[in-house]
């Protein structure tokens, strides 16, 4: 089991899977891209109390999963992480602007669950596989979403 994190008066242990697409479905999303929008997370989830467990990316969304505090906001930071990675990311990489032309870089909307129904485990197998062509992908997408699934029986 993970090591519980704890303030003053509670321990806790929040994992969070974060998905996030690119605005239009947008295939923008490379190496140098996505290694830039997780050094962001990184250094801005920082102030916030997340901290990062994995990441991994396709063409047009990235697969996120990490820790927070249980005093953290996590729409404040989501927000404020996705306002400052869609200005920094298009400044640095102004070939973007030839597919998405206004400001945003993520689409408004995102998938934020909590990971109490999936072990760690399955949720991390399923990030480090996006983007696999072969049919172990559709398998682990389904061992997923059975065990996402058990949470509402």
């Amino acid at each position: 089991m993970d090591k519980l994190d704890r303030n003053q008066h509670s321990v806790y242990l929040l994992y969070y899977h974060l998905i996030m697409v690119v605005k239009y479905r947008r295939k923008v999303i490379d190496e140098a891209i996505s290694e830039r929008a997780r050094s962001l997370f990184i250094k801005i989830g920082e102030p916030f109390g997340v901290v990062l467990e994995e990441w991994n990316h396709d063409i047009d969304h990235v697969h996120v999963m990490f820790r927070a505090k249980s005093q953290t906001e996590i729409s404040k930071f989501i927000n404020a992480y996705k306002s400052a990675s869609s200005r920094l990311i298009k400044k640095e990489y102004p070939e973007i602007k030839e597919k998405l032309w206004n400001e945003a870089f993520w689409s408004q909307s995102y998938c934020l669950l909590t990971t109490g129904g999936a072990t760690i485990d399955v949720i991390r197998q399923y990030i480090e596989t996006q983007g696999e062509e072969d049919g172990r992908k559709k398998k682990r997408y389904r061992k997923y979403c059975e065990a996402v699934s058990s949470l509402s029986e």
